[in-house]
C-alpha cells in the first residue's frame, strides 16, 4: 500500500511542497492521455487508496471525491489526440505532465513522478519512482485523478460515437474494440499512428 515515506524524505530535504504525478491513457487506441498533479499534506489519510488500476471503477469514483476534497491543491491536464500524432506518446504524456504540475494553486518546488522518465522541460527537482503509484500516496491519488478524468471523458466521447463502446473499454485494444474499428473504420478520436497494424491487416 502507498504511504508518505518519499514525501516526507523529500520534505526533509528542505523542500517545503510536493506534488505526485501520474497519467493515464498511454496505452489506448483512442483518445487524448491525461495526467495529475496532487499535493497531500503527510499526516492526510484517505482510506482504500492506491494504484488505480487495482481499485474497481466504483471506488475510484468514491476516492476521486475525497482526494479532491483533502488535497492541499490538484491539477488535471490533457496531452491532446494532435500532440500525440505530430510528437509521439511520451512526448504528449510529457506535456500532459507538466501542464498539470503547472496548474497547481499551490506551487510545488519537488514532484514524485510515477515511472522511470521524467518529463522534459520540467521546472522543479524531481524524483522518478518506478510504480510510484503503489508507493506513494501522492502519486497514488494523482493516478485516481487521472483515470477518472479520462474516463470520464471517453463516456462523453461514446455519446459521440456509440458504434465503439467507448464506455465499456475507454478506448484500449480490447478484441472488441478492433473488430468495431474493422468494421466502422476509425473516428476522429482514433490515434491513427496506433492503427497501423490494424488497418494494414484489413487492407492486406
Amino acid at each position: 500500500m502507498p504511504d508518505y515515506e518519499f514525501e516526507k524524505a523529500a520534505l526533509n530535504s528542505g523542500f517545503n511542497a510536493v506534488c505526485g504525478v501520474d497519467e493515464a491513457g498511454r496505452g489506448p487506441l483512442a483518445g487524448p492521455v491525461c495526467a495529475a498533479a496532487v499535493i497531500l499534506a503527510p499526516d492526510t489519510v484517505i482510506e482504500g487508496l492506491d494504484d488505480s488500476k487495482k481499485l474497481s471503477e466504483k471506488k475510484r469514483e468514491r476516492l476521486f471525491d475525497v482526494i479532491t476534497e483533502k488535497a492541499i491543491s490538484f491539477s488535471v491536464a490533457f496531452g491532446t489526440l494532435e500532440e500525440i500524432e505530430s510528437l509521439n506518446i511520451l512526448e504528449a504524456t510529457f506535456l500532459a505532465m507538466n501542464r498539470a504540475i503547472d496548474g497547481l494553486s499551490v506551487k510545488p518546488d519537488f514532484a514524485l513522478i510515477d515511472g522511470n522518465r521524467a518529463p522534459k522541460n520540467i521546472k522543479i527537482p524531481c524524483e522518478t519512482v518506478i510504480k510510484g503509484d503503489s508507493k506513494s500516496m501522492s502519486v497514488a491519488a494523482a493516478s485516481v485523478l487521472a483515470k477518472v478524468t479520462r474516463d470520464r471523458l471517453m463516456l462523453k466521447y461514446d455519446a459521440e460515437y456509440p458504434q465503439y463502446d467507448f464506455k465499456k473499454h475507454k478506448g484500449y485494444g480490447t478484441k472488441e474494440h478492433i473488430e468495431f474499428i474493422k468494421k466502422y473504420g476509425p473516428c476522429e478520436i482514433h490515434r491513427l499512428s496506433f492503427l497501423k497494424n490494424i488497418l494494414g491487416q484489413e487492407n492486406g
